[in-house]
């Protein structure tokens, strides 16, 4: 792969980025640009990553001039307010892109990539353009990841076997910024991520709009490993329950509005069935709420209901429109 630029979405958390920077420092492969987004746009932030920029060019040394005319492998973006996870990676992907990046590999700052994680990535690029790789969590043992959607219901599908432990690549239809590595091609095909979801979907469904240009897969090699440690329940030995908070409550049942618009756009929205699948997503964040955050329950059922309502107006609004591509896509052919 050639210019590789990593994004990186941070905010006020300092500490977990050193150990994603030092990880990177570990890599066997030296990518073309890290683009760190700053949603905190602080002070603290900025030590960390101009210290880890002189490391990096120290290491790799520079390279030709990008884009916008940089030479450095990192390039530091503070956004000058908080827009959430989904507006993090819209502002990063847009930034790489306009760098010139051919790949963008997408990551949280609770992450650390493994030393052979980008070149693990970089085998199966030559045959996908929307790649997700296996993750550990943060006990070192395989993060179990739902890669297939139910779009009639719009829920992570149940039954999908883990993604782990399997020898060969599986298709997918979704993806997670955490670690979901991206074509130009594809991203000029789609947009770039929606930044009005600010938490939760965002991910989701930009795999899903990726699924209507190409074939995303999701592959055995493991390639990051979580590095935040968090409240869960255990569901039979491998699925989990989070912790979360009331603010990601919300947007959780919010941005099934969008969500459904984006079904819509593409043809593939069937009114009850979705219906029920925002039964059995309230249904699971209230059992979220009794077994991990009790001592939540009323202001997280609260926040639940506001999101189901502003949801609501989300699929009735007649002005809404999908995230822009950036080249014909008409005129181009289906990638793999």
């Amino acid at each position: 792969m050639e210019n590789v630029a990593i994004v990186v979405v941070t905010f006020k958390r300092q500490e977990l980025l050193r150990k994603l920077f030092d990880s990177y420092l570990q890599s066997t492969v030296a990518p073309w640009r890290i683009v760190v987004v700053d949603n905190e746009n602080s002070q603290a932030t900025a030590d960390v990553v101009h210290v880890f920029e002189r490391e990096a060019n120290a290491l790799w040394g520079l390279t030709a001039a990008d884009g916008r005319g940089g030479k450095s492998r990192v390039v530091y973006c503070p956004q000058p307010e908080n827009l959430g996870g989904s507006g993090g990676f819209s502002a990063g992907v847009k930034a790489a892109y306009e760098l010139g990046a051919q790949w963008f590999w997408l990551m949280d700052d609770d992450v650390a990539i493994e030393p052979e994680g980008l070149a693990r990535l970089s085998k199966w690029a030559e045959r996908y353009k929307v790649v997700q790789g296996s993750r550990y969590d943060y006990d070192d043992g395989p993060f179990y990841w739902q890669y297939h959607f139910s779009i009639a219901l719009g829920i992570y599908d149940p039954f999908a076997p883990a993604a782990f432990n399997f020898d060969e690549e599986r298709p997918m239809n979704v993806a997670c910024f955490e670690g979901g590595l991206f074509a130009r091609e594809i991203v000029e095909k789609i947009g770039f991520p929606d930044d009005r979801f600010f938490l939760y979907w965002d991910d989701a469904m930009y795999g899903y709009r990726a699924s209507k240009v190409c074939q995303p897969v999701v592959v055995p090699d493991f390639i990051m490993r979580r590095t935040r440690e968090m409240k869960n329940w255990d569901i039979a030995g491998v699925r989990q329950l989070n912790s979360t908070s009331d603010n990601t409550r919300y947007y959780i049942m919010r941005n099934r509005g969008y969500m459904a618009r984006y079904f819509k756009y593409y043809g593939d929205y069937r009114r009850f069935a979705f219906g029920l699948g925002t039964l059995l997503t309230f249904a699971k964040e209230f059992v979220r709420l009794v077994v991990v955050d009790r001592e939540h329950i009323a202001s997280g059922t609260k926040r639940l209901l506001a999101g189901w309502r502003d949801s609501r107006k989300i699929l009735r609004d007649s002005e809404w429109q999908p995230m822009p591509a950036l080249v014909d896509v008409a005129s181009t052919p289906k990638a793999e």
